[in-house]
């Protein structure tokens, strides 16, 4: 019988049997079907569930983020909205980010028409996807136990179960940051370059869905090659160089179309202040962020960028959306690190250690030190490598159970109540009112877990030793897994979506403006699946609260109860008398309507069906359209309404970037009518 090497016999759940005949020499046979079976039909629920949680009551978030849905409406109007990521079918400006979310939103809406479903079921696919991948990539380590719970513990973070049920670029970008995790771990088994390259058009990839951010599991990606990998340091360079080149080719390539298509033939680069995708890469959405300095961007620190410090992800909303495991993945990272200090070089237990506790402590120091925009719901790029190790923790202790039982039993015995002594701490301090009885049944259990641990060493009663493994896995994961059923149970819409429990701890309530978490909640009203088809949603969202007027605040304040008004962060309703006006010839202009803010207009886009140009950008701090480019369109009818309020000038507090939108409002002022439509202003460009 051949030798197996020591990934196939990490991956191997049961040694296999050898059995002699006298007709026939020895023979390998797989006497584990029915074990297969029994771990297909585990991942195959592990799956199922979350697939339901993920998928189910999906439409009542609405449009969810509506930005991001009118940008998916445009792409499936028009291909070269689809291509260059435009908000607007009319091609006037872009998004904020590279488009490869869009892409699939797109499709997706092409193909099944525009509904909350065509929109956020790529995403909630995407995450059962990723947590598949989470276990196969772990499963190649420890085996089937191990990967089990490290997929149910990605799965089962409740930033997690908010973002696959969202339509920012972040379920795609974990995605490919997972399938890049698994390419590498591939190629570090047989020292394969094709693997790595994979790994690295995945990396590619997830630039185009959100820019520099894929970037930062690099370092963890190149170090677990240049140590684990069995082939020699020379080869090893040349493959790491291999999947730089591929790096750079599967996301350069759009940067260089977007750089030499001519400026005047394509939207405009929104976030940019100088139509270029290179400054919008290393300005507002790169650089920018970690030291702050981003033209173009309001409202200073506030809301957006406060708490930066080595202790921002474990304090306030930042906390319960990844921090329950935090403590444990650190130091079951560390601990794997020094028991498997005297393995082989190519050691997969430690290659794979290596690979996600890099992968934390990059992502997890630069999102904890940014000086920039930085929101809570970014953490999901960290749930993969808590949730892979946990796993590998849980994993190595059981396998150590027999050759180390003192230090395995005691070490696990203070890892799980350690853990829920956290879990209590965060409950108590940021959550102090959601499910009170929560905080003292986690520390209990734990209590009982540590106790049934060690007594079943002592005894050295395996039976036993699996009732305390039970126990532990359950009182470690039982808060996160409330916490994402009731982010799940709970409708997300705006720009800045959050977990639950918020932090004035209310199980299930909507959060009150005045905590960061009222900042883009956003309200059903805009949500079009509870409309009649053209309708805007004027309706007050299942009871969630009235939706405002237009364009009232730019930061909210008032309105719905699930948080600020239409403006800056939130996609308002458009009345029936509005969306009557902007449907009414609209064949005849390239935009129905123009207002500043992306949020303004993506109200207005959806509610009609109709392309609204956004002035300026998601900001308005954008200079697109000039003052000269608009008082173009108006005067060849490209345009018919411009929509005023009180934020039609631009939004305040604005760091630098453009003030053509405040000159837009005067100009448009001084020479046209206003008329009140639905509550809205309107002013015809068309009249003379």
């Amino acid at each position: 019988m051949d030798e197996l090497t020591p990934w196939q016999r990490a991956s191997t759940p049961f040694p296999p049997a050898t059995i002699e005949t006298p007709a026939q020499p020895a023979q390998v046979v797989r006497p584990h079907s029915l074990a297969v079976s029994r771990e297909v039909v585990a991942v195959a629920i592990l799956l199922g569930v979350t697939a339901v949680l993920y998928l189910w009551n999906l439409a009542a978030s609405g449009w969810a983020n509506a930005y991001y849905s009118a940008a998916a409406m445009a792409g499936a109007q028009d291909w070269q909205a689809w291509l260059f990521g435009s908000f607007d079918a009319g091609n006037a400006l872009t998004v904020d980010k590279t488009p490869a979310a869009l892409w699939v939103m797109g499709l997706s809406v092409r193909l099944f028409g525009l509904s909350s479903w065509s929109i956020l079921v790529p995403q909630a696919l995407m995450g059962v996807a990723a947590v598949g991948l989470l276990y196969a990539t772990v499963r190649r380590a420890v085996g089937p136990f191990g990967a089990f719970i490290a997929a149910g513990v990605f799965a089962l973070t409740p930033v997690a179960a908010l973002m696959f049920r969202f339509d920012n670029p972040d379920a795609l970008l974990v995605l490919l940051l997972v399938v890049a995790a698994y390419a590498t771990v591939r190629g570090i088994e047989t020292g394969s370059t094709r693997w790595l390259v994979i790994a690295g058009v995945a990396l590619g990839f997830g630039f185009l869905a959100k820019m520099l951010q894929a970037f930062l599991v690099i370092p963890a990606l190149t170090a677990v090659v240049l140590v684990a990998s069995p082939v020699s340091i020379g080869r090893r360079l040349q493959q790491v160089a291999a999947a730089a080149v591929a790096v750079v080719l599967s996301s350069g390539w759009y940067i260089a179309l977007v750089e030499l298509w001519p400026a005047d033939a394509r939207p405009f680069i929104g976030g940019s202040q100088t139509n270029s995708i290179i400054e919008l890469l290393f300005g507002y959405n790169g650089f920018g962020r970690i030291t702050g300095n981003e033209v173009g961007r309001v409202g200073g620190g506030g809301p957006f960028s406060d708490g930066a410090g080595l202790l921002r992800l474990f304090d306030t909303e930042v906390a319960t959306e990844i921090a329950w495991l935090l403590p444990l993945a650190l130091v079951a990272g560390f601990a794997l690190l020094w028991a498997r200090r005297r393995a082989t070089r190519t050691d997969p237990i430690r290659a794979q250690t290596i690979l996600w506790l890099g992968w934390l402590l990059v992502t997890g120091l630069v999102f904890s030190l940014m000086q920039g925009i930085f929101h809570e719901y970014y953490t999901v790029a960290l749930a993969p490598a808590i949730g892979a190790l946990v796993g590998l923790g849980f994993a190595l202790a059981w396998r150590e159970r027999d050759r180390h039982p003192v230090a395995v039993a005691v070490s696990a015995a203070v890892a799980v109540v350690g853990s829920a002594l956290w879990t209590a701490h965060m409950l108590t301090s940021l959550a102090p009112g959601w499910i009170p009885w929560l905080a003292p049944v986690v520390v209990i259990g734990s209590l009982a877990a540590a106790v049934v641990i060690v007594g079943a060493t002592i005894v050295a009663r395996d039976d036993l030793r699996r009732v305390a493994l039970a126990a532990a896995v359950l009182v470690t994961v039982l808060t996160p897994m409330i916490a994402s059923v009731a982010t799940a149970a709970e409708p997300h819409t705006g720009a800045i979506p959050t977990a639950a429990p918020d932090v004035q701890g209310r199980f299930g309530s909507p959060p009150g403006f005045g905590s960061r978490r009222g900042f883009g909640g956003g309200n059903l009203g805009q949500g079009q699946p509870f409309q009649p088809p053209g309708f805007g949603g004027g309706g007050t969202g299942q009871g969630l609260g009235q939706p405002p007027a237009f364009g009232a605040r730019p930061f909210g304040g008032g309105g719905g109860a699930r948080g600020g008004p239409g403006g800056l962060l939130d996609a308002s309703s458009a009345s029936p008398a509005v969306v009557q006006a902007l449907q009414a010839d609209a064949s005849r202009y390239r935009w129905t309507a123009a207002t500043t803010g992306s949020n303004n207009a993506a109200g207005l886009a959806l509610a009609s069906r109709t392309s609204v140009m956004s002035i300026g950008g998601f900001n308005g701090t954008d200079p697109a359209p000039t003052l000269a480019q608009f008082q173009t369109y108006v005067r060849d009818g490209l345009i018919h309404y411009y929509v005023g309020g009180s934020d039609a000038g631009g939004f305040r507090g604005a760091i630098g970037g453009s003030q053509d939108a405040a000159s837009i409002a005067a100009w448009v002022e001084a020479n046209f009518e206003p008329t009140t439509v639905g509550g809205m202003i309107l002013y015809d460009l068309t009249a003379s």
